[in-house]
């Protein structure tokens, strides 16, 4: 089936979507912007890319074009431990400039990374400092 027929289906019914207070969202994993939308659908388009965490790292699962009746075979998984800037230029490469598989997907995939890779960040603890002179001994 054509991607605008499979979209023509699924766009208002499917296990995905999240209607809250007049917007529509998708929760799918290959849905790179969570918006319920053509470009952005991963289950519409034959090609998709999915960014999720990894242990240490970023995962990039990208679906083949060819390969629809093969559902084993159709996903290529690469994760990606690098720095935050190595990363965007992996993410990017593997997208858009390297391959030109989906280069209109190469911002919101390089948004996705480093929020993905800002979230895997440790907290920093701050000291709490002590109070000093003779009022803040009192309390």
């Amino acid at each position: 089936m054509s991607a605008e027929l499979v979209w023509a289906i699924i766009k208002n019914h499917n296990s995905f979507l999240v209607k809250r207070q007049g917007v529509q969202f998708s929760s799918e994993a290959s849905n790179l912007k969570n918006e319920n939308t053509f470009k952005y659908s991963g289950l519409a388009n034959y090609k998709s890319v999915a960014i999720t965490p990894a242990t240490r790292g970023v995962r990039v699962t990208i679906k083949k074009g060819g390969k629809q009746q093969k559902p084993l075979k159709s996903l290529n998984s690469i994760v990606i431990s690098k720095g935050p800037r190595q990363t965007s230029k992996s993410v990017a490469n593997l997208i858009a400039r390297g391959t030109k598989y989906r280069p209109d997907l190469r911002a919101a995939a390089v948004a996705r990374a480093s929020a993905i890779l800002a979230s895997q960040k440790p907290k920093k603890t701050h000291k709490v400092r002590e109070s000093k002179g003779i009022r803040a001994s009192k309390h």
